[in-house]
């Protein structure tokens, strides 16, 4: 098995730029911090696409750069290289694209505050999470806290954001072929931030302030940050579902893979985390290995079932 070989836009203009020829699978790559170029955090808690591995050589141009930590799905459209090298003019033809977007949303969103600095109230369907006066009934468990109308806000946020990526590769020599996605695996709200020297912009950590500025009860925060990771599992499995709004997507589901998860109140690596929302370099392998299985049988033509969205909303466990 071969290593994917990762390149950044900058080395297909330099003196020893990858021969394409030479790889089975040519593939383009942009998203959050899980494929953030920082040095200084591949060389902490890895990076996902350096972990993925073929039974060729295969090769990506990764368009994350070096990644602010809560950059938003919404900013892939700025970045001038990945629409270069998807749609623009003289663009290569891409075997597939690799897609690491909305866990950063997702955070994002859960960090919005019940109000705005000058004191005003944000409304329900601008935030993920309910204040104390709004929580529903007990007998709701987890799901009391969590604002299903700004779920609404969210996902169609998200849905549109998908259907414009895939409608500038359907306008570029990549017409038609496969978008890859993945879900994410569900953290552990803890006291576990980024060193400064990650280059993440926020240190964090990320949720565990958002759970305690909202008051949930410490022994929701894992169940809480369940719910919302199995949310946008589903939300993503539903559109890779729908081929007519969403054709050539293809979604793995990373919350199967069984991870160990972080001790809670533990500041810093635990089980295979490497902070509150990031994986380590054993994280990292472990979902690779397996998405590079799924994204392989797509590429030879082999025709994958994909998981039938279940209607889950987060309660029991996440496999571990």
């Amino acid at each position: 098995m071969d290593h994917l070989a990762c390149f950044t836009p900058a080395d297909l203009a330099g003196r020893h730029a990858p021969d394409f020829s030479a790889f089975r699978w040519k593939l383009l790559a942009q998203g959050d911090s899980w494929f953030s170029n920082a040095r200084s955090k591949l060389n902490a808690h890895a990076n996902l696409l350096q972990e993925l591995v073929f039974k060729g050589p295969a090769l990506a141009v990764n368009c994350a750069g070096t990644g602010d930590a809560l950059s938003h799905m919404v900013d892939l459209e700025a970045n001038p290289d990945f629409v270069r090298l998807l749609s623009g003019p003289g663009a290569p033809v891409w075997d597939g694209v690799l897609l690491s977007v909305g866990g950063n949303d997702l955070i994002a969103a859960a960090r919005t505050p019940a109000h705005t600095a000058d004191g005003v109230e944000v409304p329900l369907h601008q935030r993920l999470l309910r204040r104390q006066t709004e929580w529903g009934a007990p007998s709701a468990g987890v799901a009391r806290y969590f604002s299903e109308p700004g779920w609404a806000t969210y996902a169609e946020y998200f849905k549109a954001n998908v259907k414009h990526l895939l409608s500038l590769r359907n306008h570029g020599p990549s017409a038609g072929k496969p978008v890859f996605m993945h879900c994410y695996a569900v953290p552990m709200p803890r006291p576990a931030g980024a060193e400064p020297s990650d280059e993440l912009g926020a240190n964090g950590p990320w949720l565990l302030p958002a759970l305690k500025a909202y008051g949930v009860p410490s022994a929701d925060w894992a169940a809480v940050s369940r719910l919302m990771v199995f949310h946008l599992a589903q939300l993503l499995k539903t559109m890779a579902a729908d081929k007519e709004q969403f054709p050539g997507l293809f979604v793995f589901d990373s919350t199967t893979v069984p991870l160990a998860l972080a001790a809670p109140g533990s500041t810093g690596i635990s089980g295979d985390w490497h902070n509150e929302i990031h994986l380590n370099h054993s994280g990292c392998f472990k979902i690779a290995r397996a998405w590079s299985e799924h994204i392989e049988a797509v590429l030879e033509g082999r025709h994958l079932v994909q998981p039938a969205p279940t209607g889950r909303r987060g309660r029991g466990s996440a496999p571990r």
